[in-house]
């Protein structure tokens, strides 16, 4: 796995001048903070550049066994998804807490007929329950994000471009899906079929780090 352009110009500015704040950094590329959240995790995840609280980033020039980066790759994330957690529109929001909790997830996939329509967070739940909302009457289908603002992948998109993804995005899960096809009017429908957490990317690291 090689760096981006982008990623290869952080480095650059960082060993110039560290300690090289991400303000700094965003200022001198042009880009937002935002922008550049995931290019900073992986640098650091690989250990070229180290984050220090209130000091910025600096230079480490160590870099993650090339085998490990290159598995990362080529896993495919179908190899390593769990079980979604679903529920379906109707559910209320009062029922929809106790099942996240019961399982102990972060986010809750809404679907109809596998078909995913949805996902809630804990965010949305501590919201709604802070505005005063009878939690037992309102419908989870009020509160969740639909789609197609989802962030979604396939089973056979790479662990790398997935971990990007909930980086990127600053989410807990992401839903693995396949296209479906509905018979009636050839609409394409996403059926959820799995789901990859930071639990599932942190696991994957471990278990690299142990074969290697």
């Amino acid at each position: 796995m090689k760096f981006t352009k982008r990623q290869e110009e952080i480095v650059k500015i960082v060993k110039a001048g560290q300690p090289v704040t991400s303000e700094a950094l965003a200022e001198k590329l042009g880009v937002t903070r935002a922008a550049l959240r995931a290019d900073l995790a992986i640098l650091t995840m690989t250990g070229t550049l180290d984050a220090r609280p209130k000091v910025g980033y600096v230079y480490l020039g160590k870099k993650l066994d090339s085998d490990i980066l290159a598995n990362l790759s080529k896993i495919r994330v179908g190899e390593i998804m769990s079980k979604p957690v679903t529920v379906n529109d109707a559910t209320t929001v009062y029922d929809a807490i106790v099942y996240l909790f019961l399982n102990d997830v972060g986010t809750l996939f809404v679907e109809n007929d596998g078909i995913l329509v949805g996902a809630v967070s804990r965010k949305d739940f501590l919201k709604i329950a802070i505005g005063g909302t009878d939690i037992h009457k309102v419908p989870i289908g009020v509160i969740m994000t639909r789609m197609p603002n989802i962030v979604y992948g396939f089973p056979e998109d790479s662990a790398y471009t997935l971990a990007k993804k909930i980086i990127e995005h600053e989410i807990d899960s992401i839903p693995i899906v396949e296209k479906v096809n509905d018979s009636d009017d050839e609409k394409v429908n996403l059926k959820i079929v799995g789901k990859i957490s930071k639990t599932n990317i942190t696991k994957l690291f471990v278990k690299l780090g142990e074969n290697n």
